[in-house]
């Protein structure tokens, strides 16, 4: 054994070849922590110290290569002074560099995923072999940042300047075909022939067959291609890039910029340009937001696994009334392989279900991420019935009928009684209390909330709510169900609204207000999707749909009457009663014709104007800020009251809920981070300037309490 640590292991396999082995004892995945990269500094100065050494193979202990940095010392390292960061960027670079500069060839063998770090590892290896399962690429700009070990060096002299910029701007992972079509990867074979294929490439250049000191040196230097060639590929490039990220996420453009700064410089300098813009980026709100929803979302996984040593599996599930959302839950269901029977008391209901899981598993083939025989499998998957007769034989139940109390109460009574006693039942409500429906069951211990959000098979939450009497079981089932469907669960307490509706109703308040202060919806839809929303308040508001608002806005009312009962009458209140329900029939807030693609485009309605006429209370001179601040702060306090009711148990949670839930701005992290970003004491202090508004402005008394002690959410 040439070297031997916790990550990496050095030793002999034949004839002068060694193997330099990642395998991080502990974990599942190997990393870059602090540990490898100091094992990595270790081992390749014990191979440079061995003449014996006459070739590398770099491979991996685990089902994957490498999976990148370990994101959760981000936090830490990005605090660090510019000047400490860059410098301990440049020490990890160094490891990588004297790797590269061995005096004999070197060969990576790619088994498993190897992304940003891992992959950077790869390039700094003379020669890839690659597992035709394995898979590569840089994806660091989805966490606000670029490469950092070289990547943005190494890979544009590898695979050339326009293959780097896509791989690097897009962060996409590459499959083992396109990764040797772009030239990222020297060969692809079977995976039971990675070892011997590394072993033969090795072998070769040692016997001089392959000169790997040649295949080594454009990385070396600087990029091949004279100024106007570099002119033309950078500026076309960031154009098309900065239209495609937005204005709201530099890291790619960035990216490209520090190719291009690099482009005419050898590596080591090169490195140098790199370290000094990847410390830029660490720096912004983006990537603390970005790096903060990553954790967050592994928080979220890790609570969920939490549920599956109590959980039922589930093979058979059932949906009560079909239509879209219906038809939506049995294609997700169907689709990640549970069989599903749909039920409705309508035929049009069954046909429109079934219309929908059809549309949209065809759309799937189009884009060749389905083949027709699994689309078939999938579709003979969904079972529409009129009937309870094969209820019997079902282990989860989801109602998805009318957002009709009585209605709901009648449906579950009677599901029932044609299920086994042990069958969960779970309903679809996005705000009737779950304490309150299960009053119509005889098992309420067997019932849960299990909240999708529309259009289902886009939208990743899953709302599981406790009722006061849901047993663990129950929950359990639930949580394992929608990670089954390929969804991310959340599981809230009972209230009206739950998580993400109670907090969306206020923001839908402040709009309310808005409009009732002079300020055209169009405006606010355009400053709030500048901000960083998918859409405005009132576009949304038209997709959600007026009568579903409306209903909503009532439930809420009643349930939190001191600050969300409005005596007046609203924007909402008057589309409702005239009949302008959105996109559902064609007209709200704005006019809907169909596009050439058959999808609805909207449309400015001089009517609205004349509807919203008598809903202007007062006209005041509202600045683009204002707008923000009426709709956001009346969002953050709600987020705020549900952490400390309890109704969600963490921060990470909250902020989960709302960025999958209703597309809250993933670069600004969630409502909670949002408020840290600003500062609690400051965030408090802004209430305030708005407090004539009304209860929903007003800071809790806790909240005040953070705000003197100088606490944040994500301390």
């Amino acid at each position: 054994m040439i070297y031997e640590g916790k990550a990496i292991t050095v030793k002999a396999l034949e004839s002068g070849i060694v193997e330099l082995k990642f395998d991080l004892k502990g974990e599942s995945v190997n990393k870059f922590n602090r540990l490898t990269l100091n094992e990595l500094r270790q081992a390749v100065d014990a191979i440079k110290a061995d003449a014996s050494v006459k070739g590398v193979i770099v491979s991996s202990g685990k089902d994957v290569f490498i999976v990148g940095a370990d994101i959760t010392e981000f936090v830490d390292n990005f605090k660090m002074a510019d000047e400490e960061l860059v410098a301990g960027n440049l020490d990890a670079n160094k490891i990588f560099s004297d790797f590269e500069d061995l005096n004999v060839p070197t060969v990576a063998a790619i088994n498993g995923i190897a992304l940003g770090g891992g992959f950077e590892m790869c390039l700094s290896a003379d020669y890839r072999v690659m597992s035709a399962t394995a898979q590569v690429g840089l994806p660091e700009v989805k966490l606000g940042i670029y490469p950092g070990f070289g990547g943005t060096v190494r890979l544009p002299r590898v695979i050339g300047l326009d293959n780097a910029i896509e791989w690097i701007a897009s962060g996409k992972e590459n499959r083992a075909d396109a990764a040797l079509k772009a030239g990222a990867v020297d060969a692809v074979v079977a995976p039971e022939k990675l070892q011997e294929a590394a072993l033969d490439l090795v072998k070769r250049a040692i016997a001089g067959e392959l000169d790997f000191k040649a295949k080594r040196q454009p990385k070396l230097e600087k990029l091949k291609l004279n100024a106007i060639e570099q002119m033309m590929a950078f500026e076309t490039s960031k154009g098309f890039v900065a239209g495609q990220a937005g204005p709201n996420y530099p890291a790619p453009v960035e990216a490209i910029k520090t190719m291009q700064k690099a482009a005419n410089f050898g590596r080591d300098k090169a490195i140098e340009v790199e370290a000094q813009g990847f410390v830029k980026l660490a720096k912004t709100s983006v990537a603390q937001s970005l790096v903060g929803l990553f954790l967050s979302d592994q928080e979220l996984k890790k609570k969920a696994k939490a549920y599956d040593k109590q959980a039922r599996d589930v093979k058979l599930a059932a949906v009560l009334g079909a239509g879209i959302m219906g038809g939506g839950i049995a294609y997700q269901s169907a689709v990640k392989g549970t069989p599903i029977l749909m039920k409705d008391i309508r035929e049009e209901g069954i046909k429109m279900g079934l219309d929908e899981a059809s549309k949209l598993l065809g759309k799937r083939v189009e884009k060749g991420r389905l083949s027709p025989a699994k689309m078939a499998d999938a579709l003979n998957a969904i079972r529409p019935t009129m009937s309870y007769g094969d209820f019997g034989n079902v282990d989860i139940v989801v109602e998805a009928v009318v957002e009709n109390p009585k209605v709901k109460h009648a449906v579950l009574a009677e599901v029932e009684g044609h299920v086994r006693e042990d069958a969960i039942i779970a309903s679809n409500t996005s705000t009737i209390s779950i304490t309150y429906l299960a009053q119509a069951l005889k098992r309420p211990e067997n019932f849960c909330g299990m909240h999708f959000f529309n259009p289902v098979h886009m939208m990743p939450l899953v709302e599981v709510i406790r009722g006061e009497k849901s047993s663990e079981t129950a929950i359990a089932t639930t949580v394992a169900f929608a990670k089954k469907m390929g969804k991310s669960p959340v599981v809230v307490n009972d209230c009206p609204g739950f998580l993400v509706n109670r907090v969306l109703f206020p923001y839908f308040g402040g709009f309310a207000r808005l409009i009732a202060h002079g300020v055209d919806f169009v405006r606010a839809d355009k400053v709030m999707e500048k901000f960083g929303w998918p859409m405005g308040p009132a576009y949304l508001m038209d997709v959600v749909g007026m009568d579903t608002g409306h209903h909503g806005r009532d439930v809420m009312a009643e349930g939190f009457p001191d600050r969300m009962k409005d005596s007046t009458k609203t924007a909402v209140d008057v589309m409702y009663e005239a009949n302008r329900l959105g996109q559902k029939n064609g007209k709200g807030f704005y006019s809907y014709e169909m596009d050439k693609r058959g999808k609805p485009k909207k449309v400015v309605d001089p009517q609205s104007y004349e509807l919203l006429k008598p809903v202007v209370a007062e006209q005041r001179e509202l600045s683009d800020e204002d707008i923000i601040n009426y709709m956001m702060i009346a969002l953050c306090l709600e987020t705020v009251r549900c952490l400390e009711d309890g109704i969600v148990e963490t921060a990470a949670e909250a902020d989960m809920g709302l960025i999958y839930g209703i597309g809250f701005p993933p670069f600004r992290g969630g409502a909670l981070r949002y408020i840290d970003a600003i500062g609690v004491a400051e965030f408090v202090a802004l209430a305030d300037k708005y407090a004539d508004l009304g209860p929903l402005y007003h800071p809790t008394a806790k909240l005040r309490e953070m705000a003197a002690k100088g606490q944040s959410f994500y301390g």
